[in-house]
């Protein structure tokens, strides 16, 4: 099991397949992508889990973490948001903020991150801005 950095096109299956698999492949593809950095975690040399982080100032928002279906439950989502904190504190940020699905508030909970109540629906989808400050 590793944590490496990954192309954009690297995380594009992975979103596709487990958060919006009715949608078509390019919907996942962000333009900004080319601007993030982008990590995957791996279990056996194969792609299980990625997410997409995007650093303005003292601030970064993580995107599009997602896990395939059959490693979800494992503790991979966990790893992985471990290390990109990890990452951020060392690039100096000062606040990590997500648009979260409303239903996965708590798993972000976890990890210090506070519900803004900040709320609202895109394609379909409600999501809750959740943030953590250092």
């Amino acid at each position: 099991m590793s944590i490496k950095e990954i192309k954009p096109s690297d995380t594009w299956l992975i979103r596709h397949q487990v958060m919006w698999p009715d949608k078509p492949f390019e919907f996942v593809q962000l333009a900004e992508d080319d601007l993030g950095l982008h990590f995957g975690f791996f279990v056996n040399e194969k792609l299980v889990s990625i997410v997409s982080c995007f650093i303005s100032d003292d601030e970064m928002q993580f995107r599009k973490l997602a896990t395939l279906e059959e490693y979800q439950g494992k503790g991979i989502a966990s790893a992985l948001l471990n290390f990109i904190f990890e990452k951020a504190k060392e690039k100096g940020v000062k606040k990590i903020w997500c648009n979260a699905r409303s239903n996965k508030t708590s798993f972000y909970e976890k990890f210090k991150m506070k519900n803004t109540h900040k709320i609202f629906v895109r394609s379909g989808q409600e999501y809750t801005v959740m943030e953590v400050l250092f």
